[in-house]
């Protein structure tokens, strides 16, 4: 049986980390804190290296690897943001990564996995396993897999998002009352709540998802893992998992007080907003917490609110339309 991330094994997994993965800033913007009434912390991963918080887990799974491990490579499934992440851990560590990816990724994406010197499989998102396709390749070429969520070293790299919000928020005397994560498969989701309840056990934290792909707050409302009835369908093309992770549903069945669904017109307004007030340029799935945060879905009047900015991979198309929405 699979033990269950901890906050020391995050903090563990910081240490490994640390010099391999940018500490990314904390930020805060007035004109944000007047327009909703709370004051509002940013976690801004789009800063981080590879454009996503995808590096952390990366990296602290391929650091773990034994020797023999490194040699035989290493191979994932992603549709973009996990796939740079392993490709630039992999290249860092002199590992050999192949990765599954689809066939309609942001074309940012793509070239920035190949840069990093990865194999890329294309597959069609709406006829394809890709998880079937990762585990056929590790078996044929004896390669290990790096799952995208589903992993407690992925779970606690992705959780030094969380650690390093909550530090900020001690340093600034300012308990965090709220957390608003992206969810996809719910690797983020979970390591941040682990680091999150460990520092503050009153905060609440909420899963932030693309309307009809909003398998976590379904699940967090009949108890039990939904599953979405489409698989492609939203400008948030890093937050389409069908279903929440088995281990990541462990944690977060227990530690998510709710969930939220946002409109992809909600969330290329919040792109705007991110470009024009904050200076940041996001992903759609990176800017889905603020959507929510900016349409009123989550009441931040005298709260202190963290919001996770999970990703900064935009192509030019969508970052076009939203900044002429």
């Amino acid at each position: 049986m699979t033990n269950l991330p901890t906050a020391d094994a995050i903090r563990e997994a910081a240490d490994r980390i640390a010099g391999s993965v940018k500490k990314t800033p904390v930020l805060t913007n007035s004109e944000l804190d007047a327009r909703t009434g709370g004051k509002i912390f940013l976690k801004a991963e789009c800063l981080q290296d590879t454009g996503s918080f995808k590096l952390r887990g990366a990296t602290n799974k391929l650091k773990q690897l034994t020797d023999v491990e490194r040699a035989a490579g290493v191979v994932a499934w992603s549709t973009g943001n996990h796939a740079q992440g392993v490709a630039a851990a992999a290249h860092d560590l002199e590992i050999s990564a192949k990765i599954v990816m689809p066939k309609d990724a942001p074309q940012a994406k793509l070239d920035g996995t190949k840069a990093y010197g990865a194999e890329i499989v294309l597959y069609d998102r709406a006829l394809d396993d890709r998880e079937k396709i990762g585990r056929r390749i590790a078996q044929e070429e004896n390669r290990i897999v790096v799952p995208p969520y589903d992993d407690p070293d992925i779970i606690c790299g992705q959780g030094t998002v969380g650690l390093e919000l909550a530090e900020y928020a001690l340093e600034h005397e300012s308990p965090l009352d709220d957390v608003l994560v992206p969810a996809s498969g719910g690797g983020l989701l979970a390591g941040t709540s682990i680091a999150i309840r460990d520092t503050f056990p009153g905060a609440l934290l909420f899963s932030v998802e693309p309307e009809g792909f909003d398998d976590h707050r379904r699940s967090l409302g009949q108890k039990n893992r939904e599953t979405n009835t489409q698989l492609t369908g939203s400008i948030c093309d890093a937050l389409l998992a069908p279903t929440p992770g088995a281990l990541t549903w462990k944690i977060n069945g227990v530690h998510i007080q709710g969930g939220y669904a946002v409109s992809d017109d909600d969330v290329l307004k919040a792109i705007s907003f991110a470009h024009k007030t904050l200076g940041l340029r996001l992903e759609p799935g990176g800017a889905i917490t603020l959507a929510a945060l900016l349409n009123g879905t989550h009441d931040a009047k005298g709260r202190t609110v963290g919001l996770i900015l999970s990703g900064g991979n935009v192509d030019e198309q969508t970052f076009n339309r939203a900044l002429s929405h």
